[in-house]
């Protein structure tokens, strides 16, 4: 992978009604190149338009991938991977970090109705996932259009196994998700 190549990550944070979604353009080299944010309901049906949203939002032709911090970022609100790629035209990778028996029962159990229906189309929309080992850790990848996944995911992760770019993704999104719960948050963006 060469140095200046570039990857969005994007990850979520925050609790309430809304989660703050944050992208974060990276290159290989870990150089930070752009932020973008928007939110999305917790447990709704927008994480899909999110994503879209983090990348347009950037206008960045030089960002060749997307990276996902899961493919559930706000309580069940399922990220539909093709729909992403289809939208952006660049390879889709969701990486998450644990070990799961998947999320179709838990779906099962907290939704009913077209609600359950809704996340449960999406979910079963995913590609597989499968495991990696990078630098001595386990995730978990999906990708769509994408020809070398690991070789992706192993190129934007220099150590422990969060790929840069969700790592600061994360990171950004923590922090506007703290700053907009803080007391008084709505008085300091008046």
């Amino acid at each position: 992978m060469k140095p200046g190549t570039r990857a969005l990550g994007v990850a979520a944070s925050g609790g309430g009604d809304r989660a703050t979604v944050a992208g974060a353009v990276v290159r290989a080299t870990r150089v930070v190149d752009g932020f973008s944010f928007t939110s999305c309901a917790v447990g709704g049906l927008d994480s899909t338009a999110a994503v879209v949203d983090c990348y347009e939002r950037l206008d960045r032709e030089d960002v060749r991938y997307v990276l996902l911090a899961g493919v559930a970022p706000a309580w069940f609100n399922v990220v539909d991977l093709r729909a992403v790629h289809d939208a952006v035209d660049r390879p889709v990778l969701a990486v998450s970090f644990e070990a799961s028996d998947g999320l179709r029962d838990p779906i099962e159990r907290e939704f009913s109705g077209a609600a359950r229906d809704d996340r449960l189309a999406v979910y079963e929309s995913l590609p597989d996932r499968h495991a990696l080992e990078v630098n001595g850790e386990r995730v978990f990848v999906r990708s769509v259009g994408c020809e070398n996944p690991d070789e992706v995911v192993a190129a934007f992760t220099p150590e422990g196994g969060r790929p840069e770019p969700l790592r600061v993704a994360r990171l950004a999104a923590r922090g506007v998700a703290e700053r907009d719960a803080a007391p008084g948050a709505a008085d300091d963006h008046a």
